[in-house]
């Protein structure tokens, strides 16, 4: 009776918490325990049993089923792996992802504990980014720190270095202009304007044009430049030679890369087409807002479009999950039955997660209520037919000392 009572409270814990997220049930393990041997005088003795123990109670590892959400930052991991959490004291660990950023742009979950994980180190003192990151590498277990960021965050401006420009001037004498958007030392959007003018003497074989070359501001008002050269295609139409190769942009050299061969602006008897541009370079910008994608990296985005990655969740793992202590829902502790947390790392030895983190979505109970309930009834139904045997017994005796002589 009292080793069903103890697995009627597992399952009762378990069902209770049918809903919650993360949640890992635990199940009942049974032992029987030793038999007194009976002694009959013959070959084959019997024996009399002494009923069952509780064994252990170990926690159920299947995978709970994912349920979708709206928030970026509610994540989910597939496969093995613990998030960490911290508040005050040593570490604790949780499948349950709801996490989001508070008024202070920190990650914490829903009852403000703070997230743990590897920060990029890309942000300054004064709260501009200091170079883009696409992925941050995690740094070792006990260097693991609360996931802050700065409620504001600039991106800085980067002056346009290159551009390039593809299309077709034909072989016309109409005048063929090209243009590309380059950004100065300001963080100021101007335009690079080209203009191709086929000189009135040709040589041939191929086709000559004079190339004239502007940095002005957007609204064409202000001039900060102006360069001429000469370009030369070949018999083919593909580019031959061309002597501007750059120009300043308010303060800043661009270089202009025309291409080489076919590669780039031709001049073939072939239709027009719209010309192209690709210049490097980008204008500042404000942070919009944090999210998480789904390596677990924290992205910041910007409003020039920019976006970079600031820091990364971390997933921990553990030699003995099971061997967890449950401090209190779905929150645990590591033991000496567990071990201490590690990661997994990769062919290079970089710590890695080890695992998929999916977000927009968060992992529900591993508890399914039909096993539970078919679980609970057996248990009853042990207990029942335990405590009934206690009455049989009972009304025995009761029926023997009443019997006469």
């Amino acid at each position: 009776m009292q080793n069903s009572s103890v697995g009627i409270d597992v399952l009762s814990n378990n069902i209770a918490n049918i809903n919650t997220v993360g949640f890992r049930g635990y199940e009942t393990e049974f032992s029987s325990m030793f038999e007194e041997a009976i002694s009959t005088g013959t070959a084959s003795a019997g024996s009399i049993g002494n009923g069952v123990q509780v064994q252990t109670t170990s926690m159920m590892r299947d995978q709970g089923t994912l349920a979708p959400s709206d928030r970026s930052t509610d994540l989910a991991i597939l496969g093995e792996g613990w998030f960490g959490v911290s508040g005050e004291g040593d570490p604790l660990y949780t499948r349950d992802g709801s996490f989001g950023f508070d008024s202070n742009s920190d990650l914490v979950t829903s009852d403000g504990f703070y997230v743990l994980g590897t920060k990029a180190n890309n942000i300054s003192a004064d709260n501009v980014l200091t170079n883009k990151v696409d992925e941050v590498l995690l740094s070792s277990v006990a260097a693991q720190e609360k996931l802050r960021f700065p409620k504001t965050l600039t991106y800085p401006a980067e002056a346009t270095t290159e551009a390039k420009f593809l299309g077709n001037l034909g072989v016309g004498v109409e005048p063929i202009t090209m243009s590309a958007a380059v950004v100065d030392p300001l963080g100021n959007k101007n335009q690079l304007r080209l203009e191709f003018v086929k000189d009135a003497v040709q040589v041939p074989p191929g086709n000559q044009y004079t190339l004239t070359a502007t940095t002005q501001s957007l609204d064409g008002l202000t001039i900060y430049d102006t360069q001429v050269g000469q370009v030369e295609f070949d018999e083919t139409g593909a580019l031959s030679s061309n002597t501007l190769t750059s120009i300043n942009n308010n303060g800043a050299n661009v270089a202009i890369d025309l291409g080489q061969g076919f590669d780039g602006v031709v001049s073939i008897d072939l239709p027009l087409v719209s010309a192209s541009s690709i210049a490097n370079g980008t204008i500042g910008g404000d942070l919009v807002g944090y999210s998480i994608n789904r390596n677990a990296e924290v992205i910041a985005t910007f409003t020039n479009g920019e976006q970079s990655s600031v820091g990364k969740i971390a997933v921990f793992h553990f030699q003995n999950e099971q061997g967890l202590d449950r401090v209190s829902g779905t929150r645990f502790s590591a033991s000496s039955n567990s071990g201490e947390a590690l990661f997994r790392q990769d062919a290079n030895g970089n710590s890695i997660n080890g695992t998929e983190v999916v977000n927009y979505s968060l992992e529900g109970s591993n508890v399914e209520l039909s096993y539970g309930l078919t679980e609970l009834i057996i248990l009853q139904r042990s207990y029942d037919a335990n405590s009934k045997s206690i009455t049989t017994a009972d009304e025995m005796m009761q029926k023997a000392l009443t019997m006469s002589a």
